[in-house]
């Protein structure tokens, strides 16, 4: 089955390159120029996007705006495509929802893969429901229940648990979490597993309920059910 871009970018130059190299791989690309085409594609065509190619600095309305737009309807993997270089800007577009961030210059073979990933990760995701205890993630509908009670999880925290649930009972080190929650090279402390370990227990261990997330010494973090 054919699988769909939306390519959003203004540069004639970059999106004359990019276009047929993504047709070249059997993709489909969906070209929109500025940021009020890209939401209004997005509007007419969500249903048959696949993955969003996003870049920071465009017209009308920035990369930034539309991205939380989709976030706001869809889970659909986004892929922030920016020369704004900056560590805070990266955290800045992975804390609002991108799965991804690619700063140019970039080569064409590590934006492939990355998008074969996106795409391949989000199709394993697409109709699972996850229970651990009394722990259930439904990642169709993008939420987390404890004990019958819906917890509200920002994106971050919620792509840090997926990962989680799907290796529960497995030991986890900060680099591999890392890596697989926010899918991208992060130029950051790995400390920032421990804090959004933190915000995730917070919300999910309230007094009166079993831990869920454990600390592995010398490894890192472990999701299981203390019954288990």
């Amino acid at each position: 089955m054919t699988q769909t871009i939306l390519l959003v970018e203004d540069s004639a130059s970059l999106t004359a390159y990019l276009t047929p190299e993504l047709q070249f791989e059997g993709y489909q690309v969906l070209l929109a120029t500025d940021g009020q085409a890209a939401w209004e594609t997005w509007q007419a065509q969500a249903a048959t996007i696949d993955l969003v190619l996003l870049d920071w600095m465009i017209p009308k309305i920035d990369g930034l705006g539309v991205m939380r737009r989709i976030r706001k309807q869809s889970a659909v993997p986004i892929m922030m495509m920016t020369a704004r270089d900056y560590v805070g800007d990266k955290v800045a577009g992975l804390d609002n929802g991108a799965d991804d961030y690619l700063t140019k210059p970039f080569e064409i073979e590590e934006l492939l893969a990355r998008i074969r990933v996106l795409i391949r990760r989000n199709r394993v995701q697409s109709a699972t429901q996850y229970v651990v205890g009394d722990l259930t993630l439904d990642t169709k509908a993008r939420q987390v229940h404890r004990g019958g009670q819906l917890a509200q999880l920002t994106q971050r925290e919620y792509d840090l648990l997926l990962v989680l649930v799907q290796h529960a009972g497995q030991a986890l080190t900060r680099d591999e979490l890392l890596d697989a929650a926010w899918g991208t090279e992060f130029d950051g402390q790995t400390n920032i597993i421990d804090v959004y370990i933190r915000y995730l227990r917070q919300k999910l261990e309230r007094p009166g309920t079993a831990p869920l997330i454990h600390t592995v010494r010398g490894v890192g973090y472990m999701l299981q059910a203390t019954n288990e």
